[in-house]
């Protein structure tokens, strides 16, 4: 029988593992004590209209916690998503309250949007309108950006930032990313059934974390802050990146394309982040994988891009 302690529900948040815990859980370590109001509560019961259809169960929530709270002294408003209900996937009811969430970021205009991401994409049982909410939630962070709001996004969970998670999260002001927080908008398994294994082997774990994972993402430059898998690091990496986020127009969108075309140009023949991190002038570029969290951070400083906005 195992003698390891088991953690405290009340466990800080300087001990508990992002990656592990519940949207939830998220919510109330990263934000200050005692200061998150939920909107659209448990109490409500909005859950999605067609899961029944399809004789699956629902959730209260409908796989998102939104709301609003303080960071740090400041008021923010907030949307966790609950990667253990459907991994994450946006449907109609769980899209809404992201859209409305940052509609009404934009009409306040003062008050920044931080965004848990944690998801696979759109449901297949809930297809259209899953779509039409993630082109509505897109649209809705750059009104709100356009008005002058920071949209911080964290990226961390067990399921990722996949399919039109992964669309929105590179509409964000800015991001901050662990080792765990895959971002593709097409997941291993996508690939590999339309590719086939020659393209893209789902089941190499290594290929995956390497070419979706954080490290290659923050080196790229398509994640503002690597972080350690514990909430307190995502609380310091938000408070830090909400900072920093500056404005959003044709300025950042210029940057943008021009560092996308310098990304093409440097590393456009690599057929492997391997390849891409020795091109860098990383040397011992198979080491970067199993570098801690400390030690990579150090790494990326010298060697990630900059990302300029630009995802």
């Amino acid at each position: 029988m195992s003698t390891t302690p088991l953690q405290p529900l009340t466990a800080p948040a300087t001990v508990t593992s992002w990656y592990e815990a519940s949207a939830r859980t998220r919510t109330r370590l990263l934000l200050d004590p005692g200061s998150f109001v939920e909107f659209i509560g448990p109490e409500k019961r909005e859950v999605s209209p067609h899961l029944k259809v399809f004789d699956l169960p629902e959730q209260f929530d409908d796989g998102i916690v939104v709301g609003c709270g303080s960071l740090g002294g400041a008021k923010v408003l907030i949307a966790a998503q609950e990667g253990r209900f459907m991994g994450g996937a946006f449907g109609e009811v769980h899209g809404a309250k992201l859209t409305g969430l940052l509609r009404g970021a934009r009409d306040i205009g003062s008050m920044p949007v931080l965004i848990l991401f944690d998801t696979g994409g759109v449901r297949l049982q809930e297809a259209n309108a899953g779509e039409l909410a993630i082109a509505e939630i897109m649209r809705a962070v750059i009104e709100a950006r356009c008005a002058g709001v920071k949209v911080v996004g964290l990226i961390g969970g067990r399921s990722g930032c996949y399919g039109g998670g992964g669309l929105i999260a590179a509409c964000c002001s800015s991001l901050a990313v662990s080792e765990q927080g895959r971002i593709a908008v097409s997941g291993p398994e996508v690939i590999e059934t339309n590719r086939g294994t020659e393209e893209f082997d789902s089941r190499d774990r290594a290929l995956v974390w390497r070419t979706m994972g954080g490290k290659h993402r923050r080196l790229l430059g398509a994640a503002d802050a690597f972080v350690d898998d514990t909430v307190q690091a995502f609380r310091d990496a938000a408070l830090a990146l909400l900072g920093e986020a500056g404005g959003f127009g044709l300025e950042i969108l210029t940057k943008e394309q021009a560092r996308l075309e310098a990304r093409l140009r440097d590393f456009g023949t690599c057929a492997d982040a391997l390849d891409i991190w020795s091109a860098m002038g990383i040397s011992h570029a198979d080491a970067v994988s199993s570098l801690p969290a400390d030690e990579f951070i150090t790494l990326a400083d010298a060697f990630g891009r900059i990302s300029h906005d630009a995802r």
